[in-house]
């Protein structure tokens, strides 16, 4: 018996520290998917990758503003003629129309020759906004301190044997779960800038638009879609920072089973809110 008792105590302790090495990495996942998320969001397309965002401006200067170009000429051609029809074919022609009509084309010409200043500028507005967030929250993302894994450790030393066991592999469930959903992070915030450089490189052609009141639609939308896509990160930051209030007293619950699934539930629960605020940004700026 004596013997059976050591045996058990020394399983007991290989079990438990097992455990407790696994409930460690999963929340260094959990940090570190907090921290990725902060700088990966808080960076603008030109500083997130200056290789792909300098490959993506020369292809737009490249291949897509002529034809922004000639798409401007006919929008200004179009807007001048609809100016004379409008004034029974120059009858009733006032010459301040004339005045309006150049500076439109000025305007408008400005516009498709700033182009990236002007993408730059929303993005740099929405940078603001997200760095500011995350140097508010980032103090609090660090979850799992030592004391409230200690806590856990406390409630893992009356367990038995089987129970621990139970528990290891429970945990080891959980961690395989916890990386794959570090990918799904992974893929939303990568994807997310992705979807930047293919908006930002077609930025001249409904910018070329603008001059006109009818075409104007498309470069209106084309600027909410902008705001939308510069603004999501603010709602990611927002999600990360509502998941590190919620995961934060995880580790001291009232059971090693609950700290557990309470961390995957609310892993999971981020995954799904990130993978919302793609539309829920549209819905907010109406782009569509």
């Amino acid at each position: 018996m004596f013997l059976l008792g050591l045996l058990e105590d020394w399983l007991k302790g290989i079990l438990i520290d097992g455990i407790m090495a696994r409930f460690e990495g999963i929340y260094d996942s959990i940090n570190a998917q907090g921290g990725d998320v902060a700088v990966n969001v808080g960076a603008s397309p030109a500083g997130w990758n200056p290789g792909v965002f300098s490959m993506i401006r020369t292809l737009s200067e490249t291949a897509i503003i002529p034809v922004a170009g000639m798409i401007l000429t006919f929008v200004l051609t179009y807007e001048l003629i609809h100016m004379i029809i409008e004034r029974n074919n120059l009858h009733d022609f006032e010459p301040e129309k004339l005045y309006i009509w150049f500076f439109k084309s000025f305007c408008a010409v400005y516009i498709l020759t700033h182009t990236f200043d002007i993408v730059m500028g929303v993005f740099g507005l929405a940078q603001q906004v997200v760095s500011t967030s995350a140097g508010l929250i980032q103090g609090s993302l660090n979850v799992g301190s030592g004391q409230a894994l200690a806590e856990l450790q406390a409630l893992l030393e009356p367990m038995g044997v089987f129970e621990l066991i139970g528990l290891w592999l429970e945990v080891f469930v959980v961690d395989l779960c916890m990386m794959i959903m570090g990918i799904c992070v992974f893929i939303i915030i990568y994807g997310r800038m992705i979807e930047i450089y293919l908006t930002v490189s077609i930025a001249p052609i409904p910018l070329a638009t603008m001059a006109n009141r009818e075409w104007g639609q498309i470069g209106q939308n084309y600027l909410k879609s902008l705001f939308a896509l510069a603004f999501q990160g603010f709602l990611i930051m927002v999600c990360v920072a509502i998941y590190a209030v919620l995961i934060l007293n995880i580790p001291s619950a009232d059971s090693a089973h609950a700290a557990l699934w309470g961390a995957a539930g609310y892993t999971v629960l981020l995954c799904f809110t990130l993978f919302k605020t793609g539309s829920l940004s549209k819905n907010l700026f109406n782009s569509h």
